[in-house]
């Protein structure tokens, strides 16, 4: 045989295989990747209802360690689900698409062989050459359509894993917010009358209206002269004022440190053991109370009304209602919640001048420490599916919003005064339920955020960004934590960063094991104690990451730990506070159970503990 035409037999009979290899391995690609779109769409990687089972079946047999164990497992399952199936995603079609071109290459190979190859015989008809030519197209045609239909499937894949974690359920009368700036006069800041007369009960106030002399440039950048007003005012507390009192979600700074003495460590709701009082709360919240003076404030809300309440909180007595109605801008319907988040899950704030709360609709209320209206406004509806509960702050002379939204996601203040905005800055962040956190780094004033994908500081008094991160994805739901020069950052099916703060900051250590989908952290500056929502509790060096204990409880947790006088104090869902050690070894110290299951975060005064429970506000003492 002559050996060119050998030669290029030969290599034709290569390419061929090759084509061979490569189509069946990218046919077998594609039947992967549409049968793992099935998947998905039949069974959530992620979905805890089986976990949810167990740890039910735990709650009846509290001491079998076996099922317990069982939990753990699984839960680093779903974990490792979740990010097996991205891996596979992301890498599926890459793969896929080089297998094509590996085919499409041994075709193009074997074609331009087989044009220089003599012609044996010229017996072929018309008939067959024409069906030979129909049936490559044919094959060409099906097989391009699986090639595409298994790329979109594994686009459709990947979105829809995110959208297991970011678009359960968007609010449907939510309008439309993907306008940079607000309507004027959804903004617009509503400012009561100035009432001299001093009154221990009150019902809300009428509002005047205010002309609203905002204009767009002037929302673009915090004004010099609006933050110099605001510090210039010194119409807010000192720092040891703040401390002395409990002003807002986990207490000074939002940091889960309790600065008060001669805390109780063991109560009883069925007999009345330290129980000092309890009070009926008229409207549903998950917001947790806060202290100022003898006065203590919680939330309420439903789809129709939107109250804030003040107690005595020596007796319980309630002092005042104040009403969020009537407010410019207001929905005229409220948005879709889901029902453990509510109408009204932020906590809300005081300077000790006036109390501050901020509810689902986008409803903002400043009331004085009798109830008496000062301003109202409207941020605009949060779209958020579950429904906004990121938590008020204030900050010499400014309350501040974390308003982490699908769209136009900002940070704001306001003077806290007038309701005027001060400043607000963009984050180029997803939906967050976290709250924000303020801390002295030992240099400056720092406000610091977590949402996807990054942890971020600001300058409290004019917004501008000091520093981020990216560390953390998923629908962010624990706040930050700091101690030391170090802040600590979590999510569930995402993991445990702690950063060395500075205008570089820095990681320094990571860790996926126990995470948090809803209770916070609280540190030291020797160690982080992080919190699940199943039951389990994780003491770790804060400086290196390594683990000292682990300590199973019998039920979850929603509510945020609190330090105080060395101990923490955890609430479990069904009402009881576990109170140990904030030690590298786990040492208890008391329990106390309520009457009630509850979810709230406690607040701390001197010798007394109040929480709320899913009805009730409780006072407990020695």
């Amino acid at each position: 045989m002559n050996q060119t035409l050998k030669k290029y037999i030969e290599n034709v009979r290569l390419w061929k295989g090759v084509a061979i290899v490569a189509g069946v391995y990218s046919f077998i690609f594609c039947i992967l990747i549409i049968a793992n779109f099935t998947q998905v769409n039949r069974v959530d990687p992620v979905n805890t209802k089986v976990i949810n089972a167990l740890v039910e079946r735990l709650q009846e047999n509290p001491n079998d360690n076996q099922l317990r164990e069982e939990i753990r497992e699984l839960d680093l399952l779903a974990r490792k689900a979740y990010f097996t199936n991205q891996w596979q995603i992301r890498n599926g079609g890459y793969i896929l698409m080089l297998g094509v071109l590996v085919l499409i290459i041994a075709m193009q190979f074997i074609r331009l062989a087989t044009k220089e190859l003599p012609v044996v015989s010229t017996e072929n008809s018309d008939k067959l050459l024409y069906t030979q030519k129909t049936a490559r197209l044919w094959v060409s045609i099906g097989g391009g359509t699986l090639v595409v239909v298994a790329l979109v499937f594994a686009f459709l894949t990947q979105n829809q894993l995110k959208s297991t974690f970011e678009n359960a359920a968007i609010a449907s009368n939510t309008e439309d917010k993907g306008k940079k700036e607000l309507p004027v006069s959804q903004e617009k800041t509503e400012v009561a009358k100035t009432d001299t007369a001093k009154v221990e009960v009150v019902k809300t106030s009428e509002v005047v209206k205010s002309e609203n002399t905002e204009t767009p440039t002037q929302k673009e950048a915090p004004t010099q002269q609006a933050v110099k007003q605001v510090a210039a005012s010194g119409d807010y507390p000192s720092n040891n004022e703040l401390k002395n009192n409990f002003p807002n979600f986990r207490g000074f700074g939002g940091n889960g440190n309790a600065y008060q003495k001669n805390i109780p460590t063991s109560w009883d709701g069925a007999t009345g053991q330290n129980i000092l009082w309890k009070a009926a709360i008229p409207l549903h919240g998950y917001n947790s109370p806060i202290i100022w003076g003898d006065k203590i404030f919680v939330a309420g809300a439903n789809a129709t009304k939107r109250e804030v309440y003040c107690y005595n909180r020596h007796n319980g007595k309630l002092l005042w209602t104040a009403n969020a109605d009537n407010i410019t801008g207001s929905p005229a319907a409220a948005p879709k919640v889901q029902g453990d988040t509510g109408h009204s899950a932020p906590t809300i704030s005081t300077d000790g001048r006036r109390v501050y709360a901020i509810f689902a609709n986008g409803d903002i209320l400043a009331v004085d420490m009798n109830g008496n209206r000062v301003w109202t406004k409207n941020l605009g509806v949060p779209q958020n599916h579950y429904g906004h509960s990121s938590s008020l702050i204030t900050y010499k002379g400014l309350v501040i919003v974390e308003f982490d939204s699908r769209t136009n996601a900002r940070v704001m203040a306001m003077n806290s005064s007038t309701g005027d905005e001060v400043w607000s800055t963009p984050r180029k962040v997803k939906i967050s339920w976290a709250s924000p956190i303020l801390v002295n780094t030992g240099s400056r004033d720092e406000l610091m955020l977590v949402a996807e994908p990054s942890v971020a500081s600001y300058d409290p008094a004019t917004g501008k960004q000091l520093w981020s991160i990216d560390c953390i994805s998923g629908e962010v739901g624990p706040s930050l934590v700091y101690a030391d020069g170090v802040v600590f950052a979590l999510n569930e099916y995402a993991s445990l960063t702690a950063i060395k703060v500075g205008d570089t900051p820095e990681k320094l250590w990571e860790n996926s094991d126990y995470l948090s989908d809803v209770p916070s952290p609280v540190a030291t500056d020797k160690y982080l104690f992080v919190v699940t929502s199943y039951g389990t509790v994780v003491c770790y060096d804060a400086k290196n990451g390594t683990s000292y204990w682990t300590k199973e409880f019998a039920d979850g947790f929603y509510s945020s730990p609190i330090i105080a006088e060395g101990n923490i104090y955890l609430q479990d869902k069904m009402g009881v506070m576990h109170i140990f050690k904030a030690d590298k070894v786990f040492t208890s110290v008391g329990t106390g159970k309520l009457s009630e299951k509850s979810v709230c975060t406690p607040a701390f005064a001197n010798g007394r503990i109040y929480i709320r429970g899913d009805k009730n506000l409780y006072c407990i003492g020695k």
